[in-house]
């Protein structure tokens, strides 16, 4: 829905989207979180407006029905997203928010509408390693006491109430992931950008290799910070989610060949 000031505004996005940026980077949470895992990034960097996605069934979508599995979702997220394309833009997805990002990548193409310029994946396995996913063997105990651990490191306090409304979310989010069966990779057309933190305990960079078979441009890059350091929107990382408008001005510059 667009409104009388030039604006974009849909349940699926906390911020209203403007007409006055160049470009857009549509931000995926990860399971059990929504768009304020988000919530310290800018605005805006340079030219490029950040749009965290919000899942229904979280936050303030609590009211709305989960959205099932990440095929559903990324059904689901074409529409709202079809007026906002019509300017570049790029997905960055963390931990299994990468796997709905890149499966919306595909539902665009599917139905003739611009893909982006650019898939950010940041410390998730390929889809079709999906699976082996460390928290989809934890005992709810475990995944309680991390998300406990997650809520203390963003400085607020892990009050029971809380815990309770979290893990239910968190739950219903990993039910997806269980689904979430993608055995041949489907190349997207867009370069693909892996992100593997050089802290993070849960991923190893080798088990990133297999995004290699989702597109003809595949770049691993190795930033500082742990797991959950993405929420911090450190210098380092800004610089990499924009490298793609640096690459999309340089072709724009390189003068045509005659034919």
């Amino acid at each position: 829905m667009t409104s009388g000031s030039g604006t974009v505004t849909s349940p699926w996005f906390v911020r209203p989207q403007s007409a006055d940026h160049a470009a857009r980077i549509f931000c995926f949470p990860y399971s059990g979180a929504g768009a304020s895992a988000f919530s310290a990034w800018p605005a805006v960097i340079g030219d490029v407006e950040l749009c965290p996605v919000q899942f229904p069934g979280r936050e303030n979508r609590l009211a709305h029905p989960h959205y099932g599995t990440y095929e559903d979702l990324a059904d689901s997220l074409v529409e709202p997203l079809e007026p906002l394309v019509d300017s570049p833009f790029a997905f960055f997805g963390h931990c299994a928010g990468a796997l709905p990002a890149y499966e919306t990548v595909i539902r665009l193409a599917e139905r003739g509408l611009p893909g982006p310029a650019c898939l950010f994946v940041s410390g998730q396995p390929a889809p079709h390693e999906a699976s082996r996913d460390r928290m989809l063997t934890m005992t709810e105990s475990e995944l309680r006491a991390g998300l406990e651990s997650v809520i203390r490191g963003r400085g607020m306090v892990p009050r029971p109430d809380m815990i309770d409304l979290g893990m239910g979310v968190l739950l219903r989010d990993l039910e997806a992931a269980r689904a979430y069966r993608r055995t041949e990779p489907v190349r997207v057309r867009c370069p693909v950008v892996v992100l593997h933190w050089r802290d993070d305990p849960e991923v190893r960079l080798d088990q990133l290799e297999g995004w290699r078979q989702y597109a003809d441009s595949v770049d691993i890059q190795v930033v500082d910070g742990g797991h959950h350091d993405f929420m911090y929107a450190r210098d380092e990382l800004l610089g990499l989610l924009t490298s793609w408008r640096d690459s999309s001005a340089a072709r724009k510059r390189e003068p045509k060949g005659i034919a």
